[in-house]
């Protein structure tokens, strides 16, 4: 809760007016406690998990041709029944698990110190900070990740999250309970590092939830923002540790493939692309020897 009763008693103690953004946030957050702020986060898990996936629903349902072609495993096509099922799983966890443990967590965020007064953190500083919960989460979550690969810790934890071998965006959070409170850790571990205000830890939460949802889309969009980001994983990365199952001991990144690379972790996947270029040529050279066949008999017959 904020300290100020008034947007001018604000001003005062900044030394300045305010800016458009914070007096928005000054009118939303003035009369809210820091608590209910840090459970906005149960809301925004429950938005983003229910609508942004729903595009790719309605893509696999209703087999649109402009996005069919981009579809990794076109083969594999889930009915809406099994979509739903595993949207309700992943609903009943988040009520049985995330949600309880948001509940009881915010003495953490009380301890590394996230703040929601004024002045709000500068653009640069959020992109700056958000870059860091990346490459924190990231790294750890790769080093947890080879773990679940074990046999047992996939025999017993992560198989769950493997039952989709062709991953749909639902999916993206469907594990074992266990697992979700394992992984929960490092995405907790930047902004204890780097602790930022309430509007960053809000934005590094939606937008690792929406990361995650479009590396399991099961869809390699060309015009994906994220083509653009150094180092991303993206879709067709992570789709091919989910074909290979369980005995996957390829591309264990979450959202960057540095880790795969220096550890040496992404060799099948390299091998499955240099494979598959070379059959793409192959055929290609097919197809023009066969027009250019083709185009002779033409003249001849002329």
């Amino acid at each position: 809760m904020l300290p100020y009763q008034t947007l001018e008693e604000a001003a005062s103690a900044l030394g300045r007016n305010l800016t458009f953004a914070e007096t928005l946030w000054f009118n939303y957050s003035a009369s809210k406690s820091d608590y209910v702020l840090y459970l906005h986060n149960i809301l925004f898990l429950f938005v983003i998990f229910s609508v942004v996936p729903l595009p790719l629903v309605f893509a696999e349902v209703l087999r649109w041709a402009g996005l069919d072609r981009y579809k990794i495993q076109p083969k594999v096509r889930l009915p809406f029944s099994d979509m739903l099922k595993c949207y309700k799983d992943v609903m009943r966890m988040f009520l049985l698990v995330v949600g309880p443990l948001q509940l009881v967590s915010y003495p953490s965020v009380q301890i590394i110190g996230i703040r929601s007064g004024l002045p709000l953190p500068s653009g640069w500083e959020m992109l700056c900070q958000l870059l860091v919960y990346f490459l924190v989460e990231d790294y750890t979550n790769y080093w947890i990740h080879r773990f679940l690969h074990n046999k047992w810790g996939y025999e017993k934890i992560h198989k769950v999250h493997h039952e989709y071998t062709a991953p749909i965006g639902f999916a993206a959070p469907y594990a074992h309970w266990a697992e979700i409170l394992i992984l929960g850790i490092p995405s907790f571990l930047g902004p204890a590092m780097v602790p930022g205000h309430m509007v960053t830890f809000w934005s590094w939460i939606a937008l690792r939830q929406i990361e995650a949802i479009e590396t399991h889309s099961g869809y390699d969009f060309p015009w994906s923002p994220t083509k653009y980001i150094p180092f991303y994983g993206g879709a067709e990365y992570h789709d091919y540790h989910h074909y290979v199952g369980g005995q996957s001991q390829s591309n264990f990144a979450s959202v960057f493939t540095y880790c795969d690379f220096i550890y040496g972790t992404d060799k099948g996947f390299r091998y499955q692309k240099k494979i598959l270029k070379k059959l793409k040529e192959e055929s290609n050279a097919v197809q023009n020897g066969c027009s250019y066949n083709n185009s002779t008999v033409d003249l001849k017959s002329d």
